[in-house]
């Protein structure tokens, strides 16, 4: 790996000349990106909520593709976050504040962590926001039993994928506790979703019904939750990704091999916006998603990434410590064969 502080001039001149023609917004094809995502995602809640009256177990199966929209839009808004959607910004935080309220997430304060997520991806000396937390075999071993075991708890696959996805969602994200007062738009933002989000279950309430709101929209944030958690996870979470100190730490590499190239089915990679083509996306957040797939076709310089494909994802799962000196992330099991723990 690169042991420079800082990509040279003539590193970032090389990505730019490849990336440029990508830049910027086609604002039919986010229009029609939007109407595609939106106007179904209408139709299937509306068809969950009167198949109430049929059977529970037909709302439940409906629930499966209303998830998969509700998961595009939030594509879009991430799309937003990044100045990639629209050229006007106005309407792109207009729309990723509404999407933010359907998401149970709030815009500014969504996109204030996910901005420095991309800034330090991979570096081992800025972790702390828009992260699943990651930490290495020497900090592990460096920690009274009592850490040990609250780490070890928090990565499991049963809390990684079920209870924190719907803690991060529901009540995090409600108050974030660890942001800085100093982010005062990130706060409005926060408080102005939790205002909208009150204002949109008293319409439910007056209209349909608490009970009847609820049994259709908890299952879709639940399903919604735990997919967008995991989505993140594996495009960051591999044996050989890419963890440095911020002294050898290099954006270039760090986007190139520590983000990876998720190979999905044409239905699952339509419905997820493209986002697994990832690599691509950390390498310039300011393609839109309808153009990552031609980036990565077009350039050479993509095709030497980690593929990950379905399959491949269930052995993720479990990968949990960054071991330094071999470079690789390691499960727990495999502490022992360590040279750390040696």
């Amino acid at each position: 790996m690169s042991e420079r502080t800082k990509p040279d001039r003539e590193q970032v001149r090389k990505w730019n000349d490849i990336l440029r023609p990508y830049w910027g917004a086609d604002t039919g094809r986010s229009v029609t990106q939007l109407l595609t995502s939106a106007v179904p995602f209408v139709v299937l809640w509306y068809a969950m909520l009167r198949s109430l009256e049929v059977s529970y177990w037909l709302t439940l199966l409906l629930a499966v593709p209303t998830t998969g929209f509700m998961m595009r839009l939030f594509m879009i808004q991430h799309d937003c976050g990044h100045g990639s959607f629209f050229e006007s910004r106005k309407a792109r935080d207009l729309l990723g504040f509404w999407i933010g309220v359907l998401l149970l997430t709030p815009y500014d304060y969504w996109r204030k962590t996910h901005a420095y997520h991309h800034a330090h991806s991979g570096d081992l000396d800025f972790r702390g926001f828009g992260d699943i937390d990651t930490f290495t075999v020497r900090e592990y071993l460096s920690w009274p039993r009592r850490r040990r075991f609250a780490y070890r708890l928090y990565r499991h696959p049963v809390v990684l994928f079920t209870v924190g996805p719907l803690f991060h969602f529901l009540v995090k994200h409600r108050y974030p506790w660890d942001i800085p007062k100093d982010w005062k738009q990130a706060w409005r933002s926060v408080w102005l979703t939790n205002l909208a989000l009150a204002g949109v279950i008293a319409v439910m309430w007056a209209t349909i019904g608490l009970q009847r709101f609820l049994l259709v929209q908890a299952p879709v944030t639940f399903m919604a939750c735990s997919l967008g958690v995991w989505l993140f996870y594996v495009q960051h979470q591999f044996e050989h990704t890419y963890w440095h100190w911020h002294r050898s730490w290099d954006y270039y590499e760090a986007s190139l091999h520590g983000s990876s190239f998720l190979v999905l089915p044409r239905p699952l990679q339509w419905i997820t916006a493209n986002i697994g083509v990832h690599h691509v996306h950390h390498m310039s957040a300011r393609i839109p998603n309808y153009k990552l797939q031609q980036a990565h076709d077009e350039n050479p310089e993509f095709h030497v990434v980690t593929k990950v494909t379905f399959r491949d994802t269930w052995k993720l799962i479990n990968l949990t410590l960054w071991d330094e000196d071999r470079e690789r992330l390691i499960r727990f099991k495999d502490l022992k064969g360590s040279p750390v723990a040696a």
